[in-house]
């Protein structure tokens, strides 16, 4: 066996970046920025006013003074003269700032009569004037790498930007594998089970950046997952599901092999997730995952996360791993490292962690329950409420 931290190794070193592709601004929300790109105007592009209320030279508007009002300029509708000594313009919000005004007097701080204002006393002195590049100038660069949020979508179309350059989604065949299974909706004989794994996998890699091809369930023959995997012909990764370990029916790693993959592992030293392994078959990486569904899924967190990530165009780094305080006493821990299930909520002075007492891999319902993985360093000492431990956050 290998540690995880080897494991992840062997993982980055399988797993390269993709190449781009240029999509509408309107499909990029969730894809990953392949290159830098540039605002290609300024904004805003003229001063503006950030309230609605007058513009004037601000000299002139001390208490008691009276200005006259000489137009109007509002969002996409500029007043085109100057204003002078004396003289007010109204103005509203977003609307440029006419030429020779320096302050914006708010409205609440007037009393209009026809075509003049009365300043009145204790106004607000604010200037209520957005400069022209206050937010952005011709030229800024947003960096690459970069999963686009909602913000950066509405950041890119304000500078002017309608396609965009991203990372291709990485293809993934997922074969789920096993005389046992059937899928949901239908109706399992008295010895098999809902396939459940596959699904699970499916919605967290899709979430974290892949496009998933959920291939037919692989009865446990040599034909049958070879037709499997034939299926999975032009993808960007393989993984399966199940018969990665050492019983009679578990024949993912020799028909793999058979096919000329080049085993990297084989079992790693983490509890759940022992019968893991990877390498390159045809050119694609495949990871063979275990068929518990806890054991999968923490799996596809640890492994595949990171995985994708690289082949996105991120650094090839771990999950990263924060810290909490216990909220009752673990015993020591065995020899491999351990991702329990658990339960963190933010207090006022950080964070609490609370592993559920049952860490059978089968049960999916305390993985539903749970938000992250306590992590345990193999062979690690009993700890009391109160100590500080990593985790890694799974939702």
């Amino acid at each position: 066996m290998i540690s995880v931290s080897e494991a992840l190794n062997h993982i980055f070193a399988l797993a390269t970046k993709l190449e781009s592709e240029t999509v509408p601004l309107a499909q990029a929300a969730g894809r990953v920025l392949a290159h830098h790109v540039s605002a290609r105007l300024t904004q805003p592009p003229f001063s503006s006013s950030a309230m609605d209320g007058y513009a004037v030279v601000n000299a002139e508007a001390q208490a008691g003074m009276t200005l006259t009002v000489i137009g109007e300029s509002a969002a996409g509708a500029r007043f085109a003269g100057r204003v002078n000594n004396g003289e007010a313009v109204r103005i509203f919000t977003g609307a440029p700032v006419p030429e020779g005004a320096d302050c914006v007097l708010i409205q609440e701080d007037t009393i209009r009569d026809g075509n003049t204002i009365s300043v009145l006393e204790n106004r607000d002195t604010n200037r209520y004037i957005r400069p022209a590049g206050g937010d952005f100038s011709e030229g800024d660069v947003i960096s690459a790498p970069r999963k686009l949020t909602s913000s950066d979508i509405a950041l890119l179309a304000s500078m002017n930007i309608a396609e965009i350059p991203v990372t291709r989604k990485p293809v993934v065949a997922l074969i789920a594998n096993g005389n046992e299974l059937v899928m949901p909706g239908e109706t399992p004989g008295p010895d098999q089970i809902v396939s459940s794994n596959n699904f699970g996998l499916k919605a967290l890699l899709e979430e974290h950046g892949a496009e998933v091809r959920m291939l037919p369930i692989a009865r446990d023959t040599v034909d049958s997952l070879q037709q499997a995997i034939d299926l999975s012909a032009g993808v960007d990764l393989v993984v399966t599901i199940g018969g990665a370990s050492v019983g009679d029916h578990d024949l993912v790693h020799k028909v793999a092999v058979d096919r000329g993959m080049a085993l990297d592992f084989y079992k790693v030293a983490m509890q759940p997730g022992k019968p893991l392994m990877a390498g390159m078959m045809d050119g694609i990486p495949l990871v063979g995952l275990p068929g518990n569904p806890v054991s999968s899924m923490v799996c596809g967190h640890i492994f595949l996360r990171p995985m994708l990530d690289v082949m996105l165009g991120f650094a090839s780094t771990p999950l990263s791993r924060e810290i909490a305080v216990l909220t009752h006493d673990v015993p020591q821990n065995g020899g491999r490292e351990h991702y329990m299930r658990a339960k963190v909520e933010l207090t006022t002075g950080g964070a609490e962690i609370t592993p559920f007492k049952r860490q059978d891999s089968s049960l999916l319902t305390i993985l539903g329950q749970s938000n992250a993985l306590l992590v345990r360093p193999p062979n690690g000492e009993p700890l009391n409420k109160g100590a500080s431990v990593e985790f890694v956050r799974v939702s």
